[in-house]
């Protein structure tokens, strides 16, 4: 779209820390834990420290022989030097490939064949632990960021490298493969280019522009290997505000840190916020500073919204939810305040960025799309990825005339706003929105941290609901709370830590109907 064209220059991920620093040179990065690549840091680090462990582990890469177009595949234990080796690696012309901690070892092993015999960055935790012996003789050459491992060189090992100038690559080269959230099964390799990272940077860029003074710390609670991050974090930093970076959403820690260090911007995951409610009672008021809160990983829930926006005490805070994918980045957006209250309708998503952004409705009966006949949702944006890596047909058939098809299905008003009701694949006969269902039920249960509706073994809807600290759910309650809602199944109550997660603790619906079924079939 032609906002997101104009005066591009990319993302340049391999010099993005030189650039934050040169114009922010004292500005800091505060983190929740040691960075493995360089505990020497500490937790408090400015973009001048960043931007010279970036160059100094890039000529670590190059003096093992990374080049230009070669993939590098990061896959190590959970931390921000994770978004750090990605620009490492991009400084040396190389393609970073980003693959979740909580992959298991066959979906690493699967990944690394895709790719095909790529650098392998990882450290002695993963090797002992999670990855098969394999992955050696699918690697070209396996480089440690922490740790000591036969057949393996320690990053340790290569410092003092001599340090070479950053490799500058065409706009429209890949610049970043990360991959889907894995919710229906292997998870797919998205390509990235400069040019697409950019066009997802600018209508997110001036939103946080306008909506937070300058200086004011944003925080950012975003998996590590996401695409989001990778937008999140220059956004920040090139505009000049301290960011601080959690790897856990523990709401005791996070009540401490933000009680030092206040944030005005929060980004995070859904499910994130769900469980950061409980700091709307912390009496130091850890979110009390917050102007925006801002999630676009996957339907938020009014509840949510509302508790978090009491526990602000800025003039016209606001929650901004974004509607978009791994693929496109962000598509469309709107705003919720107070006023919205705790009950207001979450399937509405908002409406496409003027100029960069375009969203239709497709039927899928020949009949206008409707809420009682919803169709695929279709997306234009320059922020699109260019294929899967070694799946470009797969690619092609979500590619429509130009259109991109979500796997999400939905109606559009007369007013324009986009309203999503269901995953195709989580559809359910005669129930119109599950994804509707969930918000009431959160709404009328204060007790409930997770309820996700799937179908059981016979077909009718089941709801597989936890409660805080694993409660006894509240019979008497949930009864009166579904007795307007189409016809559920019993619930059943399962512990949040054992619901499928991916990395961006979405609820893997499909494999929790397997287990489901599976277990009423025990």
């Amino acid at each position: 779209m032609f906002l997101q064209r104009i005066g591009s220059k990319g993302i340049r991920l391999g010099t993005l820390f030189d650039r934050a620093a040169a114009r922010h040179p004292a500005n800091f990065v505060v983190l929740d834990h040691d960075l493995d690549i360089a505990p020497q840091l500490g937790r408090r680090a400015t973009l001048t420290e960043l931007a010279d462990l970036v160059d100094d582990f890039a000529s670590r890469l190059w003096s093992v022989q990374v080049r230009p177009g070669d993939h590098v595949v990061v896959h190590k234990s959970d931390g921000f030097d994770i978004s750090l080796l990605a620009c490492a690696v991009a400084r040396t012309g190389a393609i970073p490939v980003l693959l979740s901690p909580k992959l298991d070892g066959a979906t690493v092993a699967e990944l690394l064949r895709r790719v095909g015999r790529p650098f392998l960055v990882t450290d002695r935790d993963k090797l002992d632990r999670d990855l098969p012996a394999e992955v050696f003789g699918l690697s070209r050459k396996v480089l440690l960021a922490s740790g000591e491992h036969e057949g393996a060189t320690s990053f340790a090992s290569l410092a003092g490298a001599e340090r070479i100038p950053a490799v500058a690559m065409p706009i429209d080269h890949p610049t970043l493969i990360t991959h889907t959230s894995g919710t229906t099964g292997t998870p797919k390799l998205a390509v990235h280019t400069g040019m697409s990272f950019q066009a997802r940077y600018r209508p997110q860029a001036s939103v946080v522009a306008t909506a937070v003074r300058k200086r004011e710390p944003i925080a950012v609670h975003v998996s590590f290997v996401h695409s989001r991050m990778f937008t999140a974090m220059p956004i920040s930093i090139l505009q000049g505000h301290p960011l601080i970076i959690l790897r856990d959403d523990d709401p005791q820690a996070v009540g401490d840190l933000f009680s030092q260090v206040p944030p005005g911007f929060i980004e995070a995951h859904p499910n994130t916020f769900l469980r950061w409610e409980v700091l709307a009672d912390d009496p130091r008021g850890p979110l009390a500073n917050v102007k925006y809160f801002s999630s676009t990983f996957d339907a938020i829930h009014p509840r949510t919204v509302n508790r978090l926006l009491q526990a602000s005490r800025r003039k016209g805070r606001r929650f901004a939810q974004a509607y978009g994918q791994s693929e496109v980045g962000p598509i469309a957006a709107r705003t919720y305040s107070l006023k919205d209250g705790a009950d207001f309708n979450g399937r509405c998503v908002g409406v496409p960025f003027p100029g960069m952004t375009g969203v239709r409705v497709v039927s899928r009966d020949g009949n206008p799309p409707s809420k009682e006949n919803p169709g695929f949702i279709e997306v234009r944006s320059d922020g699109r990825i260019v294929t899967y890596l070694g799946e470009h047909e797969r690619w092609q058939k979500q590619v429509h005339d130009g259109w991109w098809r979500m796997g999400d299905v939905g109606y559009r008003t007369k007013f324009g706003c986009l309203h999503l009701l269901d995953r195709e694949v989580d559809e359910i006969p005669g129930v119109q929105s599950t994804l509707e269902i969930e918000d009431k039920l959160f709404t009328r249960l204060p007790e409930l941290v997770e309820v996700i509706i799937v179908p059981g073994a016979d077909g009718r809807p089941v709801p597989v609901v936890c409660t805080r600290d694993d409660q006894p759910l509240d019979e008497l309650g949930w009864k009166s709370a579904v007795v307007d809602l189409p016809a559920l199944a019993a619930p059943v109550q399962w512990r949040l830590e054992d619901l499928p997660q991916t990395a961006t603790t979405k609820i893997k619906r499909l494999e929790l109907t397997r287990l489901l079924t599976a277990g009423a079939g025990e």
